[in-house]
């Protein structure tokens, strides 16, 4: 399974896009709601999260997730650095051997936690200080081992096909950015 935090000020591309092309691709994705069960885009939109912080992380204890996708956004990156459950979270996905993955702003919640030391990561321009001890990329989204980052709304469905080729394959991705006519 596939868990999505969503944070009040979250971008919205940036969580929809990796949402519809993982379940196009046949992955199970929930998503979290982790300032609550009713979550706002920071262009306003609302989504409904599939399930509570809470239920997410005692999920998260009982199986641990596939992969992590932190949107990012303002003020939703802060929530999802300031939610004490991301740190449970992010172990139970490495406990399971699973992946993290992180775009815009968010892979500098990764980089205040020390999980991209030593390997190559991109974020959005102006968080690249965040990402401690990382190699700084500046393609549109890199893939270090089980980490993989993003720069922005403008990389959504670049990410996506990303994520979707780290879980199943690059046939996989191949498939789903031709049935959605992705160029």
């Amino acid at each position: 399974m596939v868990y999505v935090l969503l944070a009040d000020g979250f971008e919205e591309v940036e969580a929809i896009c990796p949402i519809d092309v993982l379940r196009r691709g046949g992955i199970g994705v929930r998503t979290v709601g982790v300032t609550g069960r009713e979550v706002r885009g920071s262009h306003g939109l609302i989504l409904r999260a599939d399930l509570s912080a809470d239920e997410a992380v005692a999920a998260a204890r009982r199986e641990p997730p596939e992969m992590l996708v932190l949107p990012g956004g303002m003020p939703g990156t802060r929530n999802l650095d300031a939610w004490a459950g991301t740190d449970e979270m992010i172990a139970a996905v490495e406990a399971g051997g699973g992946f993290l993955a992180a775009i815009c702003a968010a892979p500098s919640v990764l980089g205040k936690r020390g999980k991209l030391a030593g390997r190559r990561a991109c974020c959005y321009p102006g968080f690249e200080d965040m990402l401690k001890g990382a190699e700084v990329s500046n393609d549109p989204v890199t893939r270090d081992g089980k980490i993989v980052t993003s720069r922005g709304a403008g990389c959504a469905m670049k990410f996506a096909l990303a994520l979707l080729a780290a879980l199943k394959g690059e046939a996989a991705a191949e498939e789903t950015a031709k049935a959605v006519i992705y160029e």
